[in-house]
């Protein structure tokens, strides 16, 4: 019997151990499996509070279908009746200018309009800066083919205004980063591919809209691009949780450090100060940071190279109003906040409009969310002030001025791993010098992606490729 040790129980590492079980059940084979994590509960940043008829998420709210991982993965484990597509009603999207919210322009997709007249009558952009945008269309592709900031590459083909006041709040905000420093080839690959291919950004764009108007692509009309999970995201957790054995589970059981039993041709997991475990093959789902002090003395190399990988820290700050608290009635998914505008909050979300069921009938759920890159001095602010900027910031933009039914602060320190320019070619780096030891993998945000949709995949293909390993050394 083989032993994979997962160490780190987020969405990642819970991927990787339910597809290790998958994967034994379909192989016949004999799997000794232990998921570790230096918490007391599962699901890492994940969680979900029921408070009355509120469903409040602590971090993530959603996943995406166009990366197909995630909607699989609840398709496996008997979740599909229980997904939630977005509130169609809603799909309306305010960015802050000027201490006001305005409507981002219909079409408008993250860079780059794609419909002419809604883009053209928005007051968002100057006219200078309209002009500026649809020039995009007559400017050259560049030849440098190296990595280039986001914030360089939306520069030189929109202009400051289309960076300031859309691409930093709606890209950038994923991330919690700043574009000057965040590398397009590691978040948005696409659009480089498009001036490649296309030469205008903007005409690669109206190309997909008719392809995608005629069904060529897309994730199918049965889920919106986002999708959530009707008792919250916690479902999913505990979905996969019932899956894992008990007696597979060590919480409060952090990793440590790694070492090589030659002679066995096993690892020696250290757990905190007192004990080791041995395990025949290793998935590391932590933060990169953790991955480096545990691979530090068998991976050097490897471990310096994760040591770069920056993070930054973000907390979530939930608010229940009753409905009537609002001068005027929300009607979008919510809005982003531009660093220019100087404000104390990041984004903010009207999660019962975003999807039903998270609010009474009566009362809205607003999620605000702080932090960042750009603002690390605000998440420092302890839970009262941050809680009292936030609701500052809603009497400013909304005109709320009641108290709320109630607040809930809820802190993920060095969460958000900074792709910053590089960031490519060093996960490069560390896979190869990895190599060397092929029953190591690594899983989770800090490598190929942010969302829950790609955690699951760096899970899954970190747990593929150990049994692959196991099977041909068996």
């Amino acid at each position: 019997m083989s032993r994979i040790a997962v160490i780190g129980g987020g969405i990642a590492g819970l991927a990787a151990a339910h597809r290790v079980i998958e994967l034994a059940k379909e192989k016949r084979l004999s799997i000794d499996l232990i998921l570790l994590d230096a918490s007391q509960r599962l699901g890492g940043s994940i969680a979900t509070e029921k408070v009355g008829d509120f469903i409040v998420e602590a971090g993530p709210d959603s996943f995406i279908t166009e990366k197909p991982w995630a909607l699989r993965l609840c398709e496996r484990l008997g979740l599909t009746t229980r997904l939630v597509s977005t509130q169609a009603d809603y799909q309306k999207i305010y960015v802050v200018q000027g201490g006001k919210l305005v409507a981002l322009p219909d079409g408008f997709f993250l860079l780059a309009p794609t419909r002419f007249w809604p883009f053209f009558y928005s007051p968002l952009f100057s006219w200078r800066g309209k002009l500026r945008m649809a020039a995009e269309v007559f400017l050259p592709r560049a030849d440098n083919h190296q990595d280039e900031s986001l914030g360089s590459f939306v520069r030189r083909r929109f202009g400051v205004e289309a960076l300031e006041r859309v691409a930093q709040p709606l890209i950038g905000g994923i991330y919690a980063s700043d574009p000057d420093r965040l590398s397009l080839m590691a978040t948005m690959p696409r659009f480089r591919q498009m001036e490649i291919a296309k030469r205008s950004i903007i005409r690669a764009m109206w190309s997909e809209q008719r392809r995608r108007s005629r069904g060529e692509s897309g994730s199918g009309a049965r889920w919106s691009l986002f999708v959530t999970l009707a008792g919250g995201m916690q479902d999913l957790v505990d979905a996969i949780t019932q899956r894992i054995p008990n007696n597979a589970v060590r919480l409060n059981a952090a990793a440590t450090g790694l070492s090589r039993d030659e002679e066995k041709k096993s690892w020696r997991i250290a757990i905190g100060d007192q004990e080791t475990i041995t395990a025949d093959a290793v998935i590391l789902a932590v933060p990169a940071f953790r991955a480096a002090e545990i691979l530090e003395p068998v991976a050097n190399r490897a471990a310096v190279e994760l040591k770069q990988i920056n993070y930054a820290s973000t907390a979530t700050v939930s608010l229940a109003y009753q409905r009537r608290d609002f001068p005027r009635a929300p009607d979008s998914f919510g809005f982003v906040v531009p660093a220019v505008e100087q404000r104390k909050i990041m984004a903010c979300t009207f999660s019962s409009l975003k999807y039903p069921g998270r609010a009474p009938e009566d009362h809205i759920l607003l999620r605000a969310f702080v932090g960042g890159a750009l603002q690390p001095e605000l998440f420092a602010a302890d839970d009262p002030t941050m809680g009292e900027n936030v609701r500052a910031e809603l009497r400013s933009l909304l005109g709320v001025l009641a108290e709320p039914v109630f607040i809930r602060v809820w802190r993920h320190p060095k969460s958000m791993p900074q792709y910053h320019l590089g960031h490519t070619a060093r996960v490069e780096r560390i896979e190869t010098t990895l190599r060397r030891f092929p029953s190591i993998e690594l899983a989770g945000s800090a490598y190929h992606g942010v969302g829950i949709a790609d955690c699951v995949r760096t899970g899954e293909e970190a747990a593929e490729k150990i049994v692959t390993f196991l099977q041909s050394n068996a």
